[in-house]
């Protein structure tokens, strides 16, 4: 996420190593430079301007502790402006004292609205709510259709009268959410290629008619400046509570995200990191500051591996780790869960430190599908007993997975080198290695 202009802050940085402390002349080179990425990520003008003044008015004079660089202070001085830009605490989204909850989703045809509305659905639905999606873009057949689908893969129930009128269909939902016992109403309404007078009238309607507790405005992350003079005008008109940015997984240069507040004045409350409807994350404004600036963000990780852990499956193999007894079932099983935590890259990227280290690297995330398939076409006597397998078994076992023999003998040469690890860790403490998928504890 935004890998290019952290690229560009880092380069910025450079430029204070070495000094002993941060002066006037020593900085503004350092300054020019990220006021130049953050132009170049599309900010807005008068947002970076700003922002260059509140570092500058820090970091002149600031001493530097003889246990850190100029370089590392200044990114300190960067990260709280940038915390303090993007918002500084996390804002939840709003919950009704009487059920339901409404929620009313806004925007551009294009910017993923409906493909938001899925992803909320799942995460209300993993928190403990039960939501029901409500197709009110009667104006696209294609999304009545897409949110059908959506509810289906989710087990989440939709609401829809087909082609009608947006406001009684947004009405009706609400006694249709009642009788299905649903606490949460998601409303995808209709979105245009560009803003006109008739949709801003009509989600106007909406809102005045349903009284939503929530209006969340969803933006393209990638057209920067775009989506933040489209989100004034939603604003002005609508005064919606918080933004959401989507594709922020893609070549987004960052603007949106680092202008959108300061403009709108509104919080960002969701970022969508993917396509796959697990791929939304909570919007933390000291995380991402931290990500934007390489400096990882643990924290997500750990939660992410939270979400995706089986907790009887982690207590079970602590256990086995323990007495160094686990085997190819078990690392299968870690596999599986590490897939659910998305993809590798983005993990790797989470770790202080590690995101430097890879960017130019391109990291094999079919090295996992290739384990996974090497794995599954060995027997379970194969699996619990990897001793047993000779060369004719390796040889079986990479035509059924579609390997080569040397790939099956690579992951034996780990697995046993893994548990060897295990062997000399015996009787040490092991709390929280049954947590974490292998690689990751």
């Amino acid at each position: 996420m935004l890998e290019d202009l952290t690229q560009k802050l880092e380069n910025a940085f450079k430029k204070l190593r070495g000094y002993g402390k941060l002066t006037e002349e020593n900085i503004a080179d350092s300054l020019k430079e990220i006021r130049r990425a953050l132009l170049e990520a599309d900010v807005n003008y008068k947002v970076v301007k700003d922002f260059i003044a509140a570092v500058q008015e820090k970091a002149v004079g600031e001493e530097v502790l003889r246990s850190v660089t100029p370089g590392q202070m200044i990114v300190k001085i960067v990260h709280d402006e940038m915390v303090r830009l993007l918002g500084i605490s996390t804002m939840d989204i709003k919950t009704a004292g009487i059920p339901p909850t409404i929620l009313m989703l806004c925007g551009l045809q294009g910017s993923g609205k409906t493909t938001f509305a899925g992803k909320l659905a799942k995460y209300l639905k993993k928190r403990g709510r039960k939501p029901m999606l409500v197709a009110a873009d009667v104006y696209r057949p294609a999304a009545i259709e897409q949110l059908k689908v959506l509810g289906r893969s989710l087990d989440v129930p939709v609401y829809d009268e087909g082609v009608g009128d947006p406001v009684k269909i947004a009405f009706n939902a609400i006694s249709a959410a009642r009788q299905q016992f649903c606490d949460t109403i998601i409303l995808d309404t209709a979105g245009r290629l560009h803003i006109d007078q008739e949709m801003m009238d009509e989600l106007v309607r909406v809102k005045s008619r349903v009284r939503p507790h929530e209006i969340l405005f969803v933006a393209d992350g990638m057209t920067g400046q775009d989506a933040v003079n489209t989100a004034s005008e939603f604003a002005g008109k609508l005064d919606f509570n918080g933004v959401v940015l989507t594709k922020m997984d893609g070549d987004a240069r960052g603007g949106a995200a680092l202008s959108i507040r300061a403009v709108t004045g509104k919080p960002i409350k969701f970022i969508s990191i993917g396509e796959k409807m697990d791929e939304l994350e909570q919007f933390h404004p000291d995380r991402i500051a931290s990500r934007i600036l390489g400096m990882g963000d643990v924290v997500t990780l750990v939660e992410k591996a939270q979400d995706g852990i089986d907790q009887a499956k982690a207590k079970k193999l602590e256990e086995k780790l323990k007495r160094a007894e686990f085997d190819l079932e078990d690392f299968l099983d870690q596999l599986q869960q590490i897939k659910k935590m998305g993809s590798l890259e983005s993990l790797l990227k989470m770790i202080p430190g590690v995101g430097k280290q890879i960017k130019n690297a391109q990291v094999d995330e079919r090295g996992l599908v290739r384990v996974e398939a090497i794995i599954n076409s060995m027997t379970k006597e194969e699996r619990l007993n990897p001793k047993i397998l000779n060369g004719s078994r390796r040889k079986r076992i990479a035509m059924g997975s579609g390997t080569r023999v040397q790939d099956v003998n690579q992951l034996m040469s780990q697995f046993q080198q893994m548990k060897k690890m295990m062997k000399q860790m015996k009787g040490k403490s092991l709390k929280g290695f049954g947590g974490m998928p292998f690689g990751l504890a």
